[in-house]
């Protein structure tokens, strides 16, 4: 892979995931504007936080309509995720759009906290390269108080109180709930199946 792009939307992870890639033998680039997306082979959107200041972000540095039109293959990862679908109830904010559905905050029952933070295990839902190589009940490091529901582009959910997306595709544009960078062998797994993945 000769040209990753990771944008900086201004998520807490974005050091984390880059040093992920560094130990796949990836160096990747920190992208702020739409120039740098130029020649990308792979892009990622991480992110952490809240998601009306993550849109605020990517439209001052007009990086919004130049995603929504990118051709090269998109990962999103926690909030970088949940901005590919087409709202999020977090600040009843219009996001990208590129996935179908809006993003809700998850309901706190007997047992069930929020925000849903620590190891959970993945359901594969169907089949995409995204999970090859990851077995059912493989473990991943979550932090999120929203969620995106499950739809026909799910690939793999996860349960807390209720299942939700932990791991989604639309074509080239992919997305994980939980931190890969964080997720040891299995996070490692997926980042490295993004980056060979023929699409």
């Amino acid at each position: 892979m000769s040209d990753v792009a990771i944008i900086d939307a201004g998520g807490a992870n974005l050091g984390s995931v880059c040093y992920a890639l560094e130990r796949l033998g990836v160096a990747p680039r920190v992208v702020r504007d739409a120039a740098g997306l130029e020649g990308a082979d792979r892009v990622i959107l991480p992110g952490v936080g809240a998601a009306p200041e993550a849109m605020r972000r990517l439209h001052a540095q007009d990086l919004v309509e130049p995603l929504r039109r990118l051709q090269a293959p998109l990962l999103g990862i926690c909030l970088g995720m949940q901005l590919l679908y087409e709202g999020s109830e977090e600040g009843d904010v219009e996001c990208l759009g590129l996935l179908p559905g809006v993003v809700r905050h998850m309901r706190p029952g007997q047992c069930i906290r929020i925000p849903h933070m620590g190891w959970n295990g993945l359901r594969i839902m169907r089949p995409s390269a995204l999970m090859d190589g990851v077995p059912e009940g493989a473990s991943a490091y979550f932090v999120h108080s929203y969620a995106a529901p499950l739809t026909a582009d799910t690939v793999a959910a996860s349960d807390h109180g209720s299942l939700f997306t932990a791991v989604v595709q639309r074509g080239r544009h992919c997305g994980a709930q939980f931190h890969p960078e964080r997720s040891a062998a299995t996070g490692a797994r997926i980042l490295r199946n993004f980056l060979e993945m023929d699409f």
